[in-house]
């Protein structure tokens, strides 16, 4: 079956938006291509060298490429209308820099082989390593994370992710009870299993990353340790949490600060992170006005992450 690519060329800081509008346009698959995956390689892994030469071209660039993939039953003209809302809306907040659109027709079994190339093992923290369902290692020591991320955001790659992984390295205990809003490939609450917590929720509004985080909990063996829930941030989530992890944009923070706190276990810790650095004092405005107390404050590239808790 050949289905629509459609390739945008934005900035790498751009990329969250960009996905966040195509999820809205029932896209089918989406890749990234950003030359921070060549830094990745060289800091994170030893593996740069596997990679083809076309691969290390491709990444050695200023701007990110997103291409998005769509079945034969869906109006492409809509979709690029909605691409185009979906920027302007976006352009007082998000610096798409030199932005540009164009679609061609592929074969489906192209790209969905094809991205698996640029995705290799990467070391977060001390001891997490996430690798491909697809890669071999040999490894007993370390906590393994293995993903068939799909079309579903979060491989390990991006800084944030990055960064909400140590941070739950750093202070999760057995006994805690986890929620992550916005778990897209669900590997912040795999790991938060791995890691040694007791019991995780998780929650995303896209249900293509519910079914993909579902199915990455069971390739790691711990879908009886997740409740994957499909809603809008904390809709439809109960209880109270030691750990509430929001991996998502800077607005969605800003309109969860409202009302994370009551998800919150007494002494627990609300982990933030999707924040461009341009947005940090608006998301810090937000949590002391609704009472948290910022602990720390963690940066990587443009991206910062938040740990706070209950005033």
């Amino acid at each position: 079956m050949n289905w629509t690519e459609i390739t945008i060329t934005t900035l790498p800081e751009a990329v969250d938006a960009v996905c966040g509008i195509l999820y809205e346009t029932g896209v089918g698959g989406v890749n990234i291509e950003d030359s921070s995956l060549l830094d990745e390689a060289n800091r994170y892994t030893d593996r740069w060298d596997v990679l083809d030469d076309d691969v290390r071209e491709k990444y050695i660039m200023d701007n990110a490429i997103v291409k998005a993939y769509y079945s034969p039953d869906v109006n492409i003209e809509e979709v690029l209308m909605a691409i185009a809302e979906g920027v302007k809306r976006a352009e007082d907040m998000v610096d798409f820099g030199e932005f540009s659109v164009s679609a061609n027709v592929v074969n489906e079994e192209d790209w969905e082989n094809s991205w698996k190339k640029y995705y290799k093992p990467v070391k977060v923290g001390k001891r997490i390593i996430i690798k491909p369902l697809w890669e071999e290692i040999d490894n007993e020591r370390d906590v393994v994370i293995e993903l068939d991320p799909g079309m579903a955001f979060g491989t390990g790659t991006h800084e944030t992710t990055r960064m909400c992984l140590e941070l739950l390295e750093q202070n999760i205990k057995p006994s805690d009870d986890v929620l992550d809003i916005g778990t897209g490939s669900g590997i912040l609450s795999i790991g938060a299993v791995k890691l040694g917590c007791n019991k995780i929720t998780a929650v995303d509004i896209d249900p293509v990353a519910v079914k993909v985080a579902k199915e990455n909990a069971q390739i790691n063996g711990v879908e009886d340790r997740i409740n994957i829930l499909c809603g809008d941030l904390t809709k439809d989530v109960t209880g109270t949490y030691d750990i509430v992890v929001a991996n998502i944009i800077a607005d969605a923070i800003v309109k969860l600060s409202g009302t994370a706190a009551q998800f919150l276990k007494d002494g627990g810790l609300y982990i933030t992170s999707g924040i461009i650095n341009t947005r940090l004092d608006d998301v810090k405005a937000a949590l002391i006005e609704n009472g948290f107390n910022i602990l720390e404050i963690k940066t990587e590239g443009d991206w910062v992450a938040i740990v706070c808790n209950k005033g």
